[in-house]
């Protein structure tokens, strides 16, 4: 392994061989870090943190702090990171508590840009992207492909689906359904992210249902519980629409609802 003599890194923690600990980087007692991780220079990695293979942490992150919460008394919580992230510099991402499940959870093949915030108890799955000062609040879900734009702030407790795209400068109060876009200062939906959709390879059947289930569910009068039994009646149940239905039938803060004036070349 290759640990540069300015870092400090822990005898208690485990390092692979293959993996690189830069300048002035500090590892503590109780971290995993995985093959072919790079941590290029001034990180700290504190707490159960575990790092999988082929990630790299850019300077001045920060990852398994003590999670922002006037409840946590030191309990023995932690981060697990998947492989093939990309951590850019002054990324901070807390340590689980034990009002969540123990631990902050990171999938794989995730770009998490320069000062963005993951809080305690977050679950991110894969292939996300977060830009700069993107903020996530403790307890939130995002699902596979999601992707943040700058200056994005997330409430706790909130969820966004896989494949949901979230503009600039938004603030996220409610759930945000899959396959969606969204933007605005108590962030509302704007159609099918249909762009980011035929990029992941979808087809264009797949994206004209799910047109027509965003219609039925936010774009007419009915209660949500209506739209949602209409759609199950009059489209056929493929797996996109039943993960777009599911998520909204779990949803416990709400769902963000369309604005009354949406862009039409986004319907």
């Amino acid at each position: 392994m290759s640990i540069h003599p300015t870092a400090i890194v822990d005898k208690n923690s485990m390092i692979a061989e293959s993996a690189e600990i830069g300048p002035y980087c500090i590892v503590r007692e109780g971290a995993r870090i995985g093959e072919n991780v790079k941590l290029l220079s001034h990180v700290v990695i504190e707490g159960e943190t575990e790092i999988g293979p082929n990630t790299t942490v850019y300077p001045f992150a920060t990852i398994g702090l003590p999670p922002q919460d006037l409840k946590y008394r030191g309990e023995k919580t932690g981060v697990k990171i998947g492989s093939n992230n990309i951590i850019r510099e002054y990324v901070t991402v807390h340590r689980g508590s034990v009002g969540g499940s123990g631990f902050t959870v990171i999938g794989d093949n995730n770009f998490i840009m320069a000062y963005a915030h993951i809080a305690h108890d977050c679950l991110l799955g894969n292939g996300i992207i977060m830009a700069n000062v993107a903020t996530l609040g403790g307890h939130i879900e995002v699902q596979d492909h999601a992707v943040f734009g700058g200056l994005v702030a997330a409430h706790q407790f909130t969820r966004v689906g896989a494949y949901a795209m979230v503009g600039g400068m938004s603030g996220i109060a409610q759930d945000i359904p899959p396959y969606t876009v969204a933007m605005g200062p108590r962030a509302c939906l704007y159609g099918l992210n249909v762009i980011g959709l035929k990029r992941h390879g979808f087809s264009q059947e797949t994206i004209n249902e799910l047109g027509k289930a965003y219609k039925i569910l936010f774009r007419n009068k009915n209660t949500l519980k209506e739209a949602v039994k209409k759609v199950q009646e009059e489209l056929s149940y493929t797996e996109e629409i039943k993960n777009l239905l599911e998520f909204i039938k779990n949803s416990k803060r709400g769902i963000s609802r369309a604005a009354k004036a949406e862009a039409a070349e986004l319907l």
